[in-house]
Parts: C-alpha cells; sequence; structure tokens
C-alpha cells in the first residue's frame, strides 16, 4: 500500500473521510481496513460494510473473505458475521428483524408495483387521468430520499406535478399500509424513522455495530446519511470512502454535500486522500485533471498522478455529423481488435444520452463487431420472471393486492377489467381487501358466471400454492415448476409470442427463475438450515427484488455501449467518448434551467460526469464531437464541449474524421496504388 492508503487502514476510531481519486484502490483500503481492525481484536459481526450493488458488495466480501484466511482471522468462521451489503439489502435486513414493531411479515414492491399503486389511486381522483404516473412516483421517490414525509411534503410550495404528489403521497402510503408492504425506499426511509421513534430499538442496533464503514459516499442521499447518522451516533466510528468528483446521481437522490460536508456531520473527522491513480496512463489523467480541476463547487482539491512511464496522447475527432461519427468509430474498434489483437470486452463507447446508440449499433452490426448494452431490461423485471414471483408472493400475503391484480386475470380465466373494478368497488365498501372479495365473490352482485368461475380457480390455484409452501414444506422451486404446469405458462408463451424465437427467449426465463431458486435451496441446504418455513421464503422473495444486477449472464468477449451515468465503476484499456458537444454534454436540459444557482449545480455535475467518463480509459482514449446535427429536418452547426475548452491543447491530439465517401475514394487509390505496385514487381513476366 501507499503511504496514503496506509494511513486510511491504520487510523482507529472516530469518523474517517477517505477521499479516493478515480482508480486510486478505494476497495483495497476498506477491505484491508476490515482485516486490519479484526486483527486489532474488532470482533467479525460488530463491522458493517455498506455499498450500492449487488455486485460490489459481493466483490468485496469475496476480498475479505481472502484476507481474513491469508492473515489466519477469525478462527475457523473466517470472519463469518461480518455484514457486507448494499444500503437496502441492510434495511430488509432491520425491517425483517423488526416485523413484530412494524405489524407481522411484509412485501417489497419494485418500482412496477410503485407505478400501479399510483395509477390506481390516480384513477380514483379528480383531474388524476391529466397526470403522468411515473411523474408521480419520482417525486414521491424523491421525497423519501430526502427523507420528507408526506406530511411535511404537504407544506411545500410546487408546481401542478407537487400539488397532485401532495394529495397521492399519504393515499399511496395508506395503500401500502394496507397491502403490508414497503417500496425500495423504504427500505432505507423507514430503518431512519424506525431508529428516530424507537430509542431501544436503535440502542440495540448502536450496540451490535461498533464499526461502519460505507463506499462510494457520494452517491448517499439525505436518507441513507440520517440511517448512518443514527446507526453510528454512540460510537462515531464511521469510515466513508469516496469521490466528490464522481457524484453524478443527484437526478435520483444523491446529495453531494453529504461528503462535502462530512467534517460537519461529523465532527472531529480525519480526512486522507487518495491520488495516486493505479488505472490508466499518465496523458489520460493529465486530460482528467484539466478538466475536474475547474469545478466551481469543489471544496477538497485533487490531482491525480501514476508512476507508469509512457502513453499515447488523448485523441480528439471531428467529424461531419453523427453518421460520419459512428461509422469512425465502428471502423476503428474493428480495425485494432483484427490488427491490435485488442479484445473486442477491453473496449467502450460511451454517450451521454440512450438515443446515441442507435447509429453506432447499425454501424456496429456493419462492421461485424459484437456488442451488449449496458441498461437493457434487467432479469427480475422481464414479464414471465414477474408473473411466478407474484404468484408466490400472493400465496404467502393474500393483502399483496398489487401482486394478486398481477395474475388476477394471468393466463386469461374469464376476470376482465370490468370485473375487476367491480371487486374492488365491492372490497372498499365493505372494508374487505381484494382477496376476501375474491373468496366471497359468490355472494357480490354484478359479477358475470366467467368470472366467478375465474375467481375461484384462481382461489384453488393460491390455496394449494400455501399448501405447498407451508403445511407441506415443498421446495419453492418444485412448486414454482408444478405451477407452470397448472396454470399452462409454456402454452401461454408459445400463444402470446410475437415468433418462435421470442417464445424460446421468454420460456428461458423461466427456466432461468427457477433455477435461481434451484440455486438458492443448495446453498442454504449445504449450509444445514431448513429452506422451506413460510418465513424464509418470504425472506428470499423479498432479497430478490434488491437482486438486480446479479442474474444477468456474463455477456462475453464483446464490446461495451453505455451511457456515462451507467458505466460508473468499469474501466476499459479503449474508450471512445463521443458527442462531446454543447447540448450533449452539458446536457440541454441542464442548460434549460433558469435558476441561475441550480444552473450551477447541474452543469458541475454535468462536469463530473465528463470527468468519469474521461477516468474509464486505461490505455488509450478517443474523443469525438460532430460539426452539424439534424434538428427538426435541419442541419445545425454544433458547438464544442464546453468541457474540452478547460483541457490544454498540447494535451491533445487533434484529427479529422473522415466520412464515407472520403474513405472510399482513399479505399479505391489505395487498390489502385497496390495494383500498380504488383505489375511493377512482375515486370516482364507478364
Amino acid at each position: 500500500m501507499n503511504p496514503a492508503q496506509e494511513e486510511a487502514v491504520e487510523h482507529q476510531n472516530g469518523p474517517l473521510l477517505v477521499l479516493a481519486g478515480a482508480g486510486s484502490g478505494k476497495t483495497r483500503v476498506i477491505t484491508h481496513r476490515i482485516a486490519r481492525l479484526m486483527e486489532r481484536g474488532v470482533p467479525a459481526h460488530m463491522i458493517c460494510a455498506l455499498t450500492f450493488t449487488n455486485k460490489a458488495a459481493g466483490e468485496m466480501a469475496e476480498r475479505v473473505s481472502h484476507l481474513i484466511k491469508e492473515r489466519r482471522l477469525g478462527g475457523r468462521e473466517h470472519g463469518k458475521g461480518i455484514v457486507i451489503s448494499t444500503f437496502h439489502s441492510f434495511g430488509l435486513m432491520v425491517l425483517g428483524r423488526e416485523r413484530k414493531s412494524l405489524g407481522g411479515t411484509f412485501t417489497i414492491f419494485d418500482q412496477g408495483d410503485c407505478l400501479s399503486a399510483v395509477k390506481e389511486i390516480l384513477s380514483r381522483t379528480d383531474a388524476g387521468k391529466k397526470f403522468d404516473a411515473a411523474a408521480i412516483v419520482t417525486r414521491i421517490s424523491n421525497a423519501k430520499n430526502a427523507f420528507i414525509s408526506a406530511e411535511e411534503f404537504a407544506e411545500r410550495e410546487g408546481d401542478d406535478y407537487d400539488e397532485m404528489t401532495k394529495l397521492v403521497y399519504p393515499r399511496y402510503q395508506s395503500a401500502l399500509k394496507s397491502f403490508r408492504a414497503f417500496d425500495f425506499d423504504d427500505l432505507v426511509c423507514e430503518v431512519g424513522r424506525l431508529w428516530k421513534e424507537r430509542e431501544d430499538i436503535r440502542d440495540r442496533w448502536q450496540k451490535e455495530f461498533l464499526y461502519v464503514l460505507v463506499d462510494e459516499y457520494q452517491d448517499t442521499n439525505r436518507a441513507q446519511l440520517e440511517v448512518l447518522r443514527l446507526l453510528s451516533d454512540r460510537h462515531k466510528n464511521i469510515c466513508v470512502v469516496g469521490d466528490d468528483d464522481q457524484s453524478i446521481y443527484a437526478w435520483r437522490g444523491a446529495d453531494v454535500r453529504n461528503i462535502l460536508d462530512f467534517d460537519e456531520q461529523f465532527p472531529g473527522a480525519k480526512v486522507v486522500k487518495l491520488e495516486q491513480n493505479y488505472r490508466s496512463t499518465a496523458p489520460i489523467l493529465a486530460v482528467a485533471n484539466a478538466v475536474i480541476a475547474k469545478r466551481a463547487d469543489s471544496k477538497y482539491k485533487k490531482s491525480l498522478f501514476t508512476d507508469k512511464p509512457g502513453g499515447e496522447k488523448v485523441r480528439l475527432g471531428v467529424a461531419a455529423s453523427p453518421e460520419a461519427e459512428a461509422a469512425y468509430v465502428a471502423r476503428e474498434l474493428r480495425r485494432i481488435i483484427r490488427e491490435e489483437g485488442r479484445k473486442p470486452k477491453d473496449c467502450a463507447i460511451l454517450y451521454r444520452s440512450n438515443g446515441q446508440a442507435k447509429l453506432l449499433e447499425e454501424q456496429l452490426r456493419e462492421q461485424g463487431v459484437a456488442y451488449r448494452m449496458i441498461g437493457g431490461q434487467q432479469f427480475f423485471e422481464r414479464k414471465e420472471v414477474k408473473d411466478i414471483l407474484a404468484y408466490l408472493k400472493v400465496a404467502l400475503n393474500r393483502a399483496d393486492e398489487i401482486s394478486l391484480r398481477r395474475v388476477l386475470n394471468y393466463p386469461p380465466r374469464g376476470i376482465g377489467d370490468t370485473t375487476v373494478e367491480k371487486l374492488s368497488q365491492h372490497a372498499l365498501g365493505k372494508g374487505w381487501s381484494m382477496w376476501e372479495a375474491i373468496e366471497r365473490v359468490d355472494g357480490l352482485d354484478g359479477i358475470p358466471t366467467g368470472a366467478r368461475e375465474g375467481c375461484a380457480q384462481l382461489e384453488r390455484i393460491v390455496s394449494d400454492l400455501r399448501k405447498q409452501l407451508m403445511v407441506d414444506r415443498a421446495k419453492a422451486s418444485s412448486v414454482a415448476r408444478d405451477l407452470c404446469q397448472v396454470i399452462g405458462l409454456r402454452k401461454d408463451i408459445d400463444h402470446t409470442s410475437t415468433s418462435t424465437n421470442a417464445a424460446t427467449r421468454r420460456w428461458s426465463n423461466v427456466e432461468g427463475i427457477l433455477g435461481v431458486f434451484a440455486r438458492r435451496e443448495a446453498r442454504v441446504t449445504a449450509k444445514g438450515q431448513d429452506d422451506t418455513a413460510e418465513r424464509e421464503l418470504m425472506s428470499f422473495l423479498h432479497s430478490l427484488t434488491l437482486q438486480m444486477d446479479t442474474e444477468e449472464e456474463d455477456p462475453g468477449n464483446v464490446v461495451t455501449l453505455s451511457t456515462l451515468h451507467g458505466s460508473k465503476g468499469l474501466e476499459f484499456d479503449v474508450v471512445f467518448l463521443i458527442g462531446c458537444e454543447e447540448g450533449l454534454i452539458p446536457h440541454q436540459r441542464t442548460l434549460d434551467v433558469k435558476a441561475s444557482d441550480t444552473t450551477v449545480q447541474d452543469v458541475e455535475e454535468e462536469r463530473r460526469l465528463f470527468y468519469v467518463g474521461v477516468t474509464r480509459a486505461r490505455q488509450r482514449l478517443d474523443m469525438t464531437r460532430c460539426k452539424f446535427r439534424v434538428s427538426r429536418g435541419k442541419p445545425m452547426p454544433r458547438t464544442p464541449c464546453r468541457f474540452l475548452m478547460d483541457i490544454p491543447d498540447e494535451l491533445i491530439e487533434p484529427f479529422e474524421v473522415k466520412d464515407a465517401a472520403m474513405m472510399t475514394t482513399d479505399a479505391m487509390q489505395e487498390q489502385a496504388t497496390n495494383l500498380l505496385a504488383m505489375l511493377n514487381s512482375l515486370g516482364g513476366k507478364t
């Protein structure tokens, strides 16, 4: 370790802020710090490390386990009991253990469930149909991330959407309570509220964890800050590692002030800077430093450096059009893969907006370059997977109305929208849950015979599922497989898919979730645990909601296409950063903001986003921009990105991107020259 890393690892008690520049070995610091604490006698179960993705948590846990075994710490248990997880998984653990204080078993709503709940509320609200439900969900989510309750939100001034949110937010919370459900944001917010309101519960958790460590601290929101403050308030042993230069998620609630004001939130904090970069070459770091040095909102200045000699100069290409830009990138990728032997998986194309990817995809296909796009539909968001999970959730919690509505008429069993509305009205009028209305459907007016039979069929299916899971204690994998047969899922998929390939792909998703259950059961069995109890299965269903980044298949040896936001945490030997123009980066939405203070903050976040893109490159960085882009049918001149203006000329190698016509002419000239040379070499032999 270098001196700065060692200083962070050796710090014992009290708050610690580690400002870790891009590629400076922050994960190494966290893992070695955990091992050092254990060397000093801190019990493993009193250490809690939090991060943001399942992938990051898994990698951290693996490295900690290796260090513990290597140093022979923790005896035969090898550090068993350390909590290394995402914030939301940690919140789920807390809420699960405190479920008696929260009213018992609960369900976790994903984004689709939340959207359905809000749509239902809007449909019953005067003028509600005029509003976009997704925008209301976003406002509620932002409020929760800022630790603002429905009552506090009602006191705020705002636009028409804020006014509608004031009406929907409390009703949405009441709906969650009646469904015995929490949404994704509640996994953090409700922990904070529980600890604020219940000193006895807070005291117990403070005693449980003596040391708290946080990765990617610049991405925390106000609710997460509140949880961390309450958890560490007794002992003050909180170590956070992050980089304010890489704070790029304000749009989803992250607050850069959390890291900038850490010393105010946690008085007496020690600050350590990690500036030695182990990822990129010196020319790339020089460009990154030049861009980030112009930050207007920086409190902690850092300058990355490396002891690696040499490296290619950063190149800036100017193309006539987006088509020429995309063609250049695809051709160059094809060339370096075939001629230089670069691995496709070590190459990436980064852009500000998803709309920029279309031309790239066309050109990559034309050049025969395989690729993957980050940000496609996640495994657990696929329809077939959600349908199976919804059946199991209803079997365990019949108050989960969102899951119930999902499977009520799937596959079709004669329960149309009109019947669903009548069932809902009967339930509302009599104070029943939706499930109770289904159970008593024979006594309700206005329900067609076919729909009554459909309700009875659903009741039998769900009752049988409950019996298998809760009485027979059958394995979830076999129960789910039987369910697919009972409801005729394969037949429905074949019937409703647009092609044979689509049907095959959809059924592979079904096999995928069955495989997830089987692998989980094998792991639990290996640990000697009972995997069929109701509570254990519900806990597992909860955890699936939080595993959006873990079940995707390995994309293989292909080029990566990603937005700049999606590239955070990744690194590649070769990076093409395209569209370096005003209106793309910084984005036009940022430039259109009227309030001057907001504009400054948003533009500075765009600067940090550009910096993130630059620092993804290990060995080669090509940046490109266009002279013209078509807008409303007319070619419009484009202005270079302002962040390019902050880079000294001597750090950049400019070049002109040739369009397809010029490339064709050049290729013909080259072929003619080669043919002439060949004829000359033959001489009189012809």
